[in-house]
This record gives C-alpha cells, sequence and structure tokens, in this order.
C-alpha cells in the first residue's frame, strides 16, 4: 500500500475538525482582496477593519491604502493593524480612483472587494458575496445591500441605476428597508462603496479611470463592464452600513464638482450615441426637478445650498463644465477604444439603460 494511503488511514480519522476545516477554506474557497482607501477616517476606520477581520469568509487579505491622512488614523492603523493589514502609504491625496487601483495592482485575490472607510460590514459580507458571485461565469460585478449607518432601516443603496446624462443613482436609496430587495438579481452596476469585482473582469477592463479622481468612476467601470458582456448581481445577504459621505459632507464643494465633471465624462465615454446626442436635453431636466425640490426643501440642490450661497453653486456649475470640456478629446478616444472592443450591441446597451434607467424626479426628492 503506497504511504499516502497509510498516511490518510491512520492519520487523518484523528484529526480535529478544525483542521479539516482550514484545509477546506485554504483549498476550495477563492481568496478575496479586500481594498480601503483611507483619507482622513479617523471617526470610523476602526470599526470598518474590524468588521473586515470579523468576517465568517476565512479566505481574505486586507489592504488599506491610506492618501496622505493627517488626522492620526494611519498612525491608529499601523499601531493596532499592523500585523493583519496591508498598508500602503500615499503621501498624498491621490484620489479614490487611483488609491484603490494601487491595491488592486499590489492584490493577490481572485476577486477584489472594496468597502468606504466610512462603513463597516455584516460577518457574512464577503461570503454572500463570493456565493453569488460564482453562480455564473459571467458575474463580474456584484452589488451589496447598503444600509445608513445613523438608521439601519432606510436604505443607501442596493446597486446603482442611471439616468441618461450620466449620473447614478443608488436603487432604494433613503427607502425603508421593509424586505422589498431580499431577492437576489441583476442589477445595471454596484456601488464603489461596498462591491465585489472578479478579477479575471478587471484584467479584461482595465481598472478605476485615475482621472475621474473621485465620485462616479465605480459608474464608469460598471458600464465598461457591461459592454464587454460582462454582468452584474445584486447579493441581498451582503450587508454593509455606510456613514454617508463621511470623507466629504454631502452638500461639499469637492462633491458638487467632480459629481457633476465626472457624470460628463461617463456620459462621453460610456452613453450608447442615442443618449449622448440627447445628453443636454435630459439634463435640462434633471437640473428642472431639482430646482423643483429646492422651493419644496428637498433635494440635492437643498442640500448644497443649506451650506453655501446660490451663485456659488451657479459658478462651480460652471466650472464643472468647463473641465468636463477640457477632458472631452481624452473621453473621446477612451469612448473609441471601448467601442472597438465592445462586446454587446448598442441596443443591448439601450436596452440595459431603459430597464435600470431612473427618473429625474428622485434628484429632487428627499432630504440627506
Amino acid at each position: 500500500m503506497p504511504w499516502k494511503f497509510i498516511f490518510m488511514a491512520f492519520f487523518l480519522p484523528v484529526a480535529s475538525p478544525v483542521g479539516f476545516k482550514y484545509i477546506d477554506d485554504m483549498t476550495d474557497r477563492p481568496l478575496v482582496s479586500i481594498i480601503v482607501v483611507n483619507w482622513n477616517g479617523l471617526k470610523t476606520i476602526q470599526k470598518c477593519l474590524d468588521s473586515l477581520l470579523g468576517q465568517s469568509y476565512p479566505a481574505i487579505e486586507v489592504i488599506l491604502v491610506d492618501n496622505g491622512s493627517t488626522d492620526g488614523s494611519r498612525e491608529r492603523i499601523l499601531s493596532l493593524y499592523q500585523e493583519r493589514v496591508r498598508l500602503i502609504a500615499n503621501d498624498q491625496n491621490e484620489g479614490f480612483a487611483k488609491g484603490n487601483n494601487r491595491g488592486i495592482e499590489v492584490s493577490k485575490g481572485d476577486y477584489i472587494a472594496l468597502l468606504n472607510n466610512d462603513a463597516w460590514a455584516a460577518p457574512d459580507w464577503v461570503g454572500s458575496l463570493v456565493k453569488t458571485a460564482q453562480k455564473d461565469r459571467r458575474n463580474g460585478m456584484c452589488a451589496s445591500k447598503i444600509l445608513l449607518a445613523r438608521e439601519d432601516s432606510l436604505l443607501d443603496n442596493t446597486g446603482h441605476l442611471i439616468y441618461p446624462d450620466g449620473l447614478s443613482w443608488g436603487r432604494g436609496r433613503m427607502e425603508r428597508d421593509a424586505g422589498q430587495y431580499e431577492t437576489e438579481e441583476e442589477i445595471l452596476l454596484p456601488s464603489g462603496c461596498a462591491a465585489l469585482y472578479k478579477k479575471e473582469m478587471l484584467d479584461e477592463t482595465g481598472l478605476f479611470d485615475e482621472r475621474f479622481f473621485t465620485y462616479c468612476e465605480d459608474t464608469d467601470l460598471g458600464l465598461r463592464g457591461r459592454w464587454l458582456g460582462w454582468k452584474c448581481v445584486y447579493s441581498p445577504g451582503a450587508v454593509v452600513y455606510h456613514a454617508f459621505s463621511g470623507s466629504s459632507s454631502g452638500g461639499s464643494r469637492i462633491k458638487a464638482f467632480y459629481v457633476e465633471r465626472n457624470r460628463g465624462w461617463v456620459a462621453i465615454k460610456n452613453l450608447p450615441l442615442f443618449y449622448l446626442l440627447l445628453n443636454p436635453w435630459y439634463t435640462v431636466i434633471r437640473f428642472f426637478w431639482q430646482v423643483y425640490g429646492l422651493f419644496k426643501g428637498e433635494g440635492m440642490a437643498r442640500q448644497y445650498l443649506a451650506q453655501h450661497a446660490f451663485f456659488s453653486g451657479i459658478l462651480l456649475l460652471f466650472k464643472s463644465w468647463r473641465a468636463m470640456v477640457t477632458g472631452f478629446p481624452e473621453m473621446l478616444r477612451a469612448r473609441s477604444a471601448l467601442m472597438k472592443r465592445k462586446k454587446i450591441s448598442s441596443k443591448e446597451m439601450i436596452r440595459l439603460i431603459k430597464k435600470f434607467q431612473v427618473s429625474p424626479k428622485v434628484f429632487g426628492q428627499g432630504k440627506y
């Protein structure tokens, strides 16, 4: 009898259950690299990292990219997690897009999970995402169930929808969680706050567009994945709690600038020509509803004007549009390169956008 069968016959029966579990975990479960980009996240970073290190799914590595934090959060990470978290320290704020790219570039996982530094995950978050992803080889992206941390039953999003001028919107945003999103189902794309990406997909699509710096880069990446034939599925068991706009206030000038500039770049790079030609019209409709919400004391515009003067908002819009136009040639070149590689037709992309299109009314509703 060969020696390995003798070993199995006499040694394995007395091996501990823990030993069996360890072997199964290491051989059968794909490695998930979790990337957290931190910038001055002292208030939430410990809760974020503790939630990741407490995941029930064992095959993980945690990579934290610190973007030149000055609030002591980097020092806290070094003192508390030096042996358990890989730290990449940038000298300055490189942005969400480039920060995540640096983490992905050194990762070893078959899947890449992203989590905001102002969010924390339920223990089964990673396991639920992987289970959903493995159901179909073309599941390149998975969306989480993200709840607002200030009130556990209020939803941030359950994946992203899109408005035809390039602005994305969280499905279920500000709704009370009453079990209406408990079905595992296709969604257009995930929120970069808490998402899972298949590394094979990222090898094909490329990583985040670092020109975006922050905001809308997840929309851009998700639509690129869609053009290349990858699917996105919502995983209701993958629960995350998000302290919304923890790194920048919801009505900040920085956020307003990047969101408006970048949604235009999303449109130029990714939207079918039909929507791109109608882009100004869709934007006018969106502005109408934002102004309507302003007079009702609701919506995104109201949130901004609660902190800033009206004319500063008008000036900021023009600055965003000027920056959008300046980047127009580069975005057109990126669009041309993508269209040469696309694996679905424009007709199919139009169908997807119509299926997951959000009404412009949402931008003038709600209190944030």
